[in-house]
């Protein structure tokens, strides 16, 4: 019935009606990338969509590269760095044959201009706490550049492998001021910015001095000549696009879609085993009902991750039985084991001990308090999906859950808000402390901790972890705080997306990264047949 099922939409997809996507076909030596949406800008420092990172790794390089397993730091724009011992300094030693895309030598001047710049208050940058505690940015000659911090920072190098830290040119940024990533762009990348339009196409051409490429890639150099990055934003029209040879790679693939697609022989699947992005629901532990440590404990209990997963991703997705994926540098074997696993009998159970008794509509009572929250969350069939699900299964323990779904142009708004009790919500991380550190430190209240968490130990701990002078303090440290906050039940750990990449018949060399969700990150070995 499934595979009926998954011909058939397919078929749907490649019968519908689709000029944009179909009205050409990808031209020869140019790689069309179909994605599902474009983003605002593309300025390393003022985006944080994976639709902005996606191309911005194409067009701009980083200090330093994360390897295929997303925990090994590989040479970038550097060649070498040291660490002093004190942890504030890091000392860069830079490439001497790299330029930008209008032929200017890089130089340890554009690193320096490009962090201050991103950590400059006036920038604006979400995340420029990414970059460190910076005390300064020094060229000390044109191939080395001293970085140093306030304070340690353990987590710097992996920072600095996001699209965040991209270097840019100093001379491009000024002539276009606001308008830097809306009208142009000048990197190192191994593609050059050629033209976009918004919600269409946004066109790169193949940097042709580039040979700098990270060295997890076979090819240093780009290996066609110009990538499309061509806009669909309906799922049956972007497949069809695939399978007519109208476009080459997508990473947008529907999860209905990816079993039918190991069948069809123009279509070549390829899937990131380490990968880290993940679904949870959040409590705001001060609001009334999921304030009580023992309803959180029952929600994990009561909520069947395993089913909830499969009706939501078509087994396109892991279900989470841990806060964290136990491939990610700082994973806390022992905190895993502490999360509440499947069991609506021991759900009841809880509620009972705790006082929380049925009342005349199924729904528990305590105090005159009904059990029942609000959750809010972004209006997608995913979410649409997996609300509906654990609404049910609460449901069956005498918990009530009302649901607000948002779309996204008003949705971020209202999460940063104190109206909801609970919250649904994907993210990636890089590390366990790149995510605890970001989600659960008091000083990030009111977003992105929106659990409004405050506990004077989980932040002592996140500060050892984040500025411990050895591996071995700051991983004791993050795993002391997972084990916190796990036995406190902030979350409901629900959901492990998978990353798939769907190319055609003429592409070679596709593999997924998935660095913050990306899927070519830069694409060097990609080659087409014809």
């Amino acid at each position: 019935m499934k595979n009926w099922l998954y011909a058939g939409l397919l078929a749907l997809g490649a019968a519908a009606p689709a000029a944009e996507a179909l009205a050409q076909a990808a031209p020869r030596n140019t790689l069309v990338v179909l994605r599902e949406i474009d983003a605002d800008r593309y300025d390393p420092a003022r985006s944080t969509a994976r639709g902005a990172g996606e191309v911005i790794y194409m067009m701009s390089d980083t200090l330093v590269s994360l390897d295929w397993d997303q925990k090994t730091i590989r040479p970038g724009l550097a060649e070498s760095w040291s660490v002093s011992e004190d942890g504030k300094t890091y000392t860069f030693r830079l490439r001497r044959d790299v330029t930008f895309c209008d032929g200017k030598p890089f130089t340890a001047r554009d690193v320096a201009y490009t962090i201050k710049r991103w950590v400059d208050p006036a920038t604006r940058s979400p995340v420029r706490w990414r970059a460190g505690p910076v005390e300064d940015v020094v060229a000390i000659d044109d191939y080395t550049v001293e970085y140093k911090l306030k304070e340690p920072y353990g987590e710097l190098l992996y920072q600095l492998t996001l699209f965040f830290a991209s270097i840019v040119d100093q001379a491009t940024v000024e002539r276009l001021g606001d308008n830097f990533g809306v009208q142009g762009f000048n990197g190192t990348g191994p593609y050059c910015w050629n033209s976009w339009s918004p919600r269409q196409d946004f066109v790169l051409t193949r940097h042709p001095n580039y040979r700098w490429g990270p060295p997890i890639y076979q090819n240093p150099s780009p290996q066609v000549e110009r990538v499309i990055w061509r806009v669909i934003p309906e799922a049956n029209t972007r497949l069809a696009a695939l399978q007519s040879g109208q476009g080459d790679v997508t990473q947008y693939i529907p999860q209905f879609a990816i079993q039918g697609l190991r069948n069809v022989p123009t279509v070549r699947l390829t899937r990131q085993e380490t990968y880290f992005w993940d679904f949870f629901m959040g409590f705001k532990v001060d609001k009334p009902v999921v304030s009580d440590p023992a309803v959180r404990r029952a929600i994990n209990l009561a909520v069947n991750r395993t089913a909830v997963v499969q009706a939501t991703f078509f087994g396109a997705a892991d279900p989470a039985d841990a806060y964290l994926n136990p491939r990610t540098n700082g994973f806390d074997a022992e905190a895993a084991r502490m999360v509440p696993q499947f069991n609506a009998d021991e759900a009841r159970r809880v509620l009972d001990a705790a006082g929380w008794k049925p009342g005349a509509d199924g729904i528990r009572e305590k105090d005159g308090q009904r059990a029942s929250f609000l959750l809010y969350g972004l209006q997608t069939n995913e979410w649409r999906r997996m609300a509906e699900a654990m609404q049910a299964d609460l449901r069956r323990v005498g918990i009530e859950m009302r649901v607000q779904l948002w779309d996204a142009t008003v949705g971020w708004g209202k999460l940063a808000t104190q109206e909801f009790d609970a919250f649904v919500m994907s993210y990636p991380y890089i590390s366990a402390t790149d995510g605890f550190a970001l989600y659960f430190d008091s000083a990030n209240k009111p977003t992105p901790n929106r659990m409004n968490w405050t506990d004077a130990e989980t932040d002592r701990l996140l500060r050892i972890a984040k500025t411990g002078l050895t591996e071995q303090e700051r991983n004791q440290a993050i795993a002391e705080a997972q084990r916190r906050i796990v036995q406190a039940n902030v979350w409901l750990p629900l959901a492990r997306e998978q990353l798939w990449v769907a190319a055609s018949q003429r592409t070679e060399g596709v593999r997924p990264h998935g660095i913050y969700g990306v899927g070519l990150y830069k694409g060097l070995d990609i080659r087409l047949t014809r």
